[in-house]
Order: C-alpha cells, then structure tokens, then sequence
C-alpha cells in the first residue's frame, strides 16, 4: 500500500468545492493514501480583509507541507487584490509551470486527432511581476522583469522534462525582434543550454506565428517553453484547439515546492450547479501523484478517466448527442470513474508512467559581469505649446547639459522625435531624454545626480531614471525606433 503523505488541500470558489469533492471522491476509491490539511483561500478570504486572499496561518500549512492542490479561485475586481495564484507561484519559488495537453479523439471533438503537446511556461517574472505606475496624466508603465538565472531553470527544466518523458523536441517561443534585450536573453540562454542536449531537437519560433502555430499545426509541436505572459495565452490556445478547456491539468514545480491545479477559472456562473466537469483538476491531481511518486496511482484513476470517455459517459461541455452514451453532472461523472478503477480504455492509448522519472536540474551562479556607466535616460513629463520636440530638446541641452552628460535625443513612446523627428509622429506627455557623455568617458552616480540638479533647475519635471550601462563592454540597453 502506498505510504500516507500530507498534502494541503483548497477547494477554491465557484464550481471549485464540487471539482475538489469529486477529485477527493476518486483519490480516496483509488486508495492513493494521502492525507488533506484543507485551508480556506480566494474570494471569502480577500473580502475578510486579507489583500492577497490567504491568511497567515494557511500560509504556514502551505510551507509544512511540500504539495498544493488547489480548485480555482475567484480574484474580486478592483479594490486592490492581488492575484492569489501569482503570489503562491512567486513566493513558494513555483518557477515551472507544465500544461500537457492531448486530443481525445473522437470521444472528444478536436481537429487535431494525434495532438500531444507540453507547455513549459515560466511562472515568477515577465509582465507578471505585477510591477506598474502611473508616470504621467497620459501615461502608465508595466515592467517587464527577465533574469538569466530564471531562463536558465524554466529552459534546463523544459529539456530535462523532455528527456524524462521521451520528447522528441523543445520550441522556444519570444518576441526578440521587437524586446531584443528580455527575450533576446531569454532566446540566447535556450540556444546555449539546447547544445547541452544533443539528443533533443530544439527550434524557435516568434510568438505571434507560434501562436498560430499551436493554433493551426499544434501536431507539429511536441514540448514549448516560453516566457510567462505568452505561456499563459498560448495555453488556453492549445487547451482549446485540443476539444476543452476543462480537461487540462496543471504543475507548478519548485525546487522545494508544487501546487497543481485545473487550467480553467472558478466558472461561478455554473456554481452548485453539478454540471461542471472535473476532468481538469482531476488531470492536474494525477501530476501531483506523479510527482509524490505515487505514478501507480496516477496511472491507475487517468487510465478509469480514459475509459469513462471512451464508454461516451460524457459533462455537458463535451457532451455531444453523435458520439456520447450519457450526459452526466460533476457528481456522476466521479461516480464513473470510481466504477472503471482498474480498466483501461481500448481505443484511446492508455497511460503509463516510469516509476523512476525524477526531474531535477541545477543553476550554478555565474560570476558578475563588469559594468559600466554610460549614461542615463532622464524621464520627463512635458506638455508644452503644441508638444514641441524641439522645444523641449533645445532647452535641455542649454539648460541641462553638465560636463558630463549632454543631451543625445529625446523619444516619445520609443520613437525617436529630437533631433531631426518627424511632425507626423504622436506625442504624449511622457518623454525620455537620453543624456550620455560624448567623449565616451565612464560616468559616477554623481555625475547623474549633478545632471538631475539642473533639469529641475530649468524648470522640468523629471519622474524617473533608467541608467545605461555596458556589462562586459556589450550595451545594455535598447536604441529608440529610428535611432
């Protein structure tokens, strides 16, 4: 019999507590012996007060027991809520998010019948580092965060899982012709780790054709590993190109931490409803059992699910009169499952798992690269008569310019507009003056504390810096459109 583990349990909200019930319903029929610490989280818990929807005390039985499994939740619109599944993913170090999906032809109508892909999404940074201001009346920013550390894991994470699991292929998918210094990173550390892994195909694709890509020819993917924002959309992509939202499962895997989850959200307008499909949580918890290393089990309830979908015993959402035996409720559908324990399907491949697949990978740090001052991107927020670039350009470098910084251009919205704009390009009044050293010389922080001193002095209101560097003697920095 399999050992007991403590794993912590939320049923979430909307239809979450009836996907729980019935994914609790076929682990406990399947004897996986696991024991379930539940915490309360999501809507209730935000509305008692608590901004990132988790109390301090289940935040402590989360960090006692190493696995998560969570029913979707609801985030309260505005007010201030933090999204509780990015805080989870973020603090608890959930750096690899993994979303197999496959078709279940013809049990479940997909056009892509031999469709069996993995995304590998990067959980912690990109635009989801949640980081944004308002700089100006017109303007508001979102950072955009992309470490080499976290390329690293997500990518070496991605081929290791493809060894584990026999995959022929890891696609890189980013948006380097436009964000050459985030993606283009992100691209050239898949590019370096994919020569450490010759028995791999590895390719790349531009996230707009990728995703249509996964869209059109999902078959021709096998594993992806991308950044955060794009693994996200390209996910609900493929999930839905594969026949439903509702049958994906979920990891995200840390080094010391998982949490697995359904894909979908909590679907309140079907809540309490019974006829919401559990597949997705149940696929998830069979990752959770994997990783337990209780891949018997999994094997066991994922091959009684298959066979539950070839005997037509069918939710609503993929319930279709030609092909369907039984339309059934969520309740039903686990009662199902339960009775086929022990089956295999016979059309649909049944699954199997490798008692001895562990993933892990390891990050050394690599030494500090040299870095150098350069210059520095003063932002200024100017209106102006009719927002003149020339205006504003010409009083910075006569009234702003110190010994060692003079003003280079200006851009608006990244385009450059001084000197030599055109009249045709549209202004905002967020501008970003560059200010570098002609002679080429290494700057101080000093330098630039000097510089600031007189743009406030020529009556200009400055709102943040970004400083330019060279690391290694490479720019680390973007040129603006038409520089």
């Amino acid at each position: 019999m399999s050992k007991t583990e403590r794993i912590t349990v939320a049923y979430g909200d909307g239809i979450g507590p009836e996907i729980m019930d019935a994914t609790i319903r076929i682990m406990d029929a399947a004897e996986v012996g696991l024991h379930y610490d539940v915490i309360e989280i999501g809507e209730k818990v935000y509305k008692s007060g608590h901004k990132s929807g988790i109390s301090p005390e289940s935040w402590e039985t989360l960090r006692n027991n190493p696995v998560f499994l969570k029913a979707p939740i609801t985030t309260p619109q505005g007010g201030g809520y933090k999204s509780l599944n990015v805080t989870i993913r973020k603090s608890l170090g959930l750096f690899s998010n993994v979303r197999p999906f496959r078709a279940y032809p013809p049990y479940v109508p997909s056009h892509f019948p031999h469709m069996d892909l993995v995304i590998v999404r990067e959980n912690e940074e990109d635009l989801y580092a949640g980081i944004e201001h308002q700089q100006t009346s017109e303007v508001v920013q979102t950072l955009k965060l992309v470490s080499e550390p976290g390329s690293e894991k997500i990518i070496r994470y991605a081929f290791e899982y493809a060894r584990a699991y026999n995959r022929k292929k890891v696609t890189c998918m980013t948006k380097d012709n436009i964000m050459k210094h985030s993606d283009g990173m992100f691209h050239k550390v898949f590019n370096e780790i994919a020569k450490e892994y010759p028995d791999i195909a590895a390719d790349h694709w531009i996230i707009d054709i990728g995703s249509a890509v996964v869209a059109a020819r999902p078959e021709s993917l096998d594993v992806v590993v991308t950044l955060n924002l794009y693994g996200d959309v390209i996910s609900d992509i493929a999930a839905e190109v594969a026949g439903s939202v509702g049958m994906a499962g979920s990891a995200n895997i840390g080094m010391n931490h998982a949490m697995f989850e359904a894909i979908h959200g909590s679907a309140p307008d079907i809540a309490g409803q019974n006829i919401a499909n559990p597949s997705g949580l149940l696929n998830g918890a069979c990752m959770m059992l994997v990783q337990l290393g209780k891949a018997d089990k999994a094997e066991l309830i994922q091959n009684a699910w298959l066979k539950t979908l070839e005997d037509g015993i069918h939710t609503g959402d993929i319930y279709r009169s030609q092909r369907s035996v039984e339309r059934v409720g969520t309740k039903e559908f686990a009662d199902a499952v339960i009775e086929r324990l022990g089956q295999k399907p016979s059309k649909l491949k049944p699954v199997h798992y490798d008692e001895n697949v562990k993933i892990s990978i390891n990050v050394k740090e690599k030494p500090a690269k040299k870095k150098e001052l350069v210059g520095v991107d003063v932002f200024i927020d100017w209106r102006g008569e009719s927002r003149d670039a020339d205006e504003i350009g010409d009083r910075l470098l006569k009234d702003a310019s110190t010994d060692k910084l003079k003003l280079k251009l200006i851009s608006n919205r990244g385009v450059l507009v001084y000197p030599n704009g055109m009249p045709e390009t549209f202004k905002t009044d967020h501008w970003r003056c560059r200010f570098t050293n002609p002679n080429g010389e290494i700057l101080q922080n000093g330098d630039v504390i000097e510089l600031l001193g007189k743009v406030q002095a020529a009556g200009f209101d400055f709102i943040k810096t970004e400083h330019l560097y060279h690391f290694d003697g490479e720019r680390g920095y973007s040129l603006s459109q038409g520089e």
